[in-house]
C-alpha cells in the first residue's frame, strides 16, 4: 500500500543518515472535535516539534456543522501546539459539493461551508505563524489525476503532491533537509472500471451514511437557496449574510478568547487537530492528526 503524505514529508526533514520519530494519528471521517479530543492528547504527549492541524471538510458535510465550535477548537488545537514550540502546518480546502460535481443548489451551502472553514483556517495560520498550503486553488481541484475515486480524498499522486508543497515551504524556512518526495507513484493509478467499482461499492455505503445525516438538512438548504436566489441567479442573499454573520461572531469570538488568556495568563492546553506533530529537539519527531 503506498503512504500518506505526512509519511513521505517525514523522510524529507531530516538529511541523509538522521532519523525522525513519526507518529501518524490521522484517522479517515474525523471531525474537529475528534482532531481536538483524543488525537490532541496523544498528539501533545508525543511533544513534538511539527505539527499538521488539517481538518474542516468532513464538518461541513455533517447537520451539526458550527462555524463558531469549529474555529474554537481549532484555536485551541493551534494554540496548544504552539506553546510546545511546535512548527504548524495548516491547509485550506477544497469545497466539496465542486469536488462532487453536485447541482448549484446543493453546492452552494456546501460551498458557503468550505469558504467560512478556510477563512477561519487562514487567520489562525496568521495568527501562529503556520506554514500553509492553499489546497483550494483549481491547480489542485481541477487536476483528476491527484484525487482518489470519492473525489474527496487525495490519490497517491496528490498525497505526493502535497508533501512535496510542504516540503518545498518548510525548505524555505529552513525546516526541511531531506529530498522532496518523488512526484509519479509507485502504483499505477486506478482505472476507471476499479473507480466504478469503488462507487458501487464503498462508496455507496459512504452516500449512504452521509444521506442520513446531511442530505434532509442539504435540501432544507437548497430550498432556501432556490427561494432566496437573486434575480440574475448569482447569488442568495439572505443565506450569504446568515453565514457571512455567523463567520464574524467566530472570528470575533476567538480573537477575544485568545486575548483574554493572554491577559490572564492562563496556561493553553495542547490540542492537536488535524494535525502531524514533528522533531523532537535532538531526534526528529513527527505525528500526523487528521480528519
Amino acid at each position: 500500500a503506498w503512504r500518506g503524505w505526512a509519511a513521505l514529508l517525514a523522510d524529507g526533514l531530516v538529511a541523509e543518515g538522521e532519523e525522525t520519530a513519526f507518529l501518524n494519528l490521522a484517522v479517515s471521517g474525523a471531525l474537529s472535535g475528534d482532531v481536538a479530543g483524543e488525537q490532541a492528547r496523544r498528539a501533545l504527549a508525543f511533544r513534538p516539534h511539527l505539527a499538521s492541524v488539517v481538518v474542516g471538510v468532513n464538518d461541513t458535510l455533517r447537520r451539526t456543522f458550527d462555524i463558531g465550535l469549529l474555529a474554537r477548537r481549532l484555536d485551541r488545537v493551534c494554540a496548544d501546539l504552539d506553546a510546545l514550540g511546535a512548527v504548524l502546518l495548516t491547509a485550506c480546502l477544497p469545497d466539496p459539493g465542486r469536488m462532487l460535481g453536485l447541482p448549484p443548489p446543493l453546492a452552494r451551502p456546501l460551498a458557503r461551508r468550505q469558504r467560512s472553514v478556510n477563512t477561519v483556517v487562514h487567520a489562525l495560520s496568521a495568527r501562529y505563524g503556520a506554514v500553509h498550503l492553499h489546497l483550494d486553488d483549481r491547480a489542485w481541484t481541477d487536476d483528476r489525476a491527484l484525487w482518489s475515486a470519492d473525489r474527496l480524498h487525495p490519490g497517491e499522486r496528490g498525497h505526493r503532491a502535497v508533501a512535496a508543497g510542504f516540503h518545498r515551504l518548510l525548505a524555505g524556512r529552513g525546516l526541511a533537509h531531506g529530498a522532496p518526495p518523488a512526484p509519479e507513484p509507485d502504483r499505477p493509478p486506478p482505472t476507471r472500471a476499479e473507480s466504478l467499482r469503488w462507487l458501487a461499492t464503498a462508496g455507496t455505503g459512504w452516500v449512504l451514511r452521509r444521506g442520513h445525516d446531511l442530505l434532509p438538512q442539504l435540501l432544507l438548504l437548497a430550498a432556501a437557496e432556490l427561494r432566496h436566489r437573486t434575480d440574475d441567479g448569482t447569488g442568495t442573499g439572505p443565506p450569504d449574510a446568515r453565514a457571512d454573520a455567523a463567520l464574524a461572531a467566530a472570528l470575533a469570538a476567538v480573537t477575544r478568547d485568545r486575548a483574554s488568556a493572554h491577559r490572564t495568563g492562563t496556561n493553553r492546553t495542547v490540542v492537536p487537530g488535524t494535525a502531524w506533530a514533528a522533531a523532537p529537539r535532538s531526534a526528529s519527531r513527527t505525528t500526523p492528526t487528521t480528519g
